[in-house]
């Protein structure tokens, strides 16, 4: 019977992408590079965004990263 961890060490979920490979060509994955160094949620999706949009969105994925970036400013400086 499996505990659970042997097939996860197996198979672990940084090793691919659900959902498209606008990421693949990256040697450092954003979903890493965003935990690695602590970022919060409205900076990941900065990072995430402003990574892809070439790929995937385009002018929505810079609209939306831009976005973010009003978000955080608001919340950092504005209240």
């Amino acid at each position: 019977m499996s505990d659970g961890m042997s097939d996860w060490a197996e198979e672990k979920a940084s090793a691919g992408q659900v959902g498209g490979s606008h990421y693949a060509k990256y040697p450092i994955q954003p979903s890493e590079f965003i935990f690695d160094n602590g970022l919060n949620w409205l900076q990941g999706n900065i990072v995430k965004y402003t990574v892809r949009y070439k790929d995937k969105g385009g002018l929505e994925d810079l609209k939306k990263a831009r976005h973010y970036i009003d978000l955080l400013i608001e919340w950092e400086y504005g209240r």
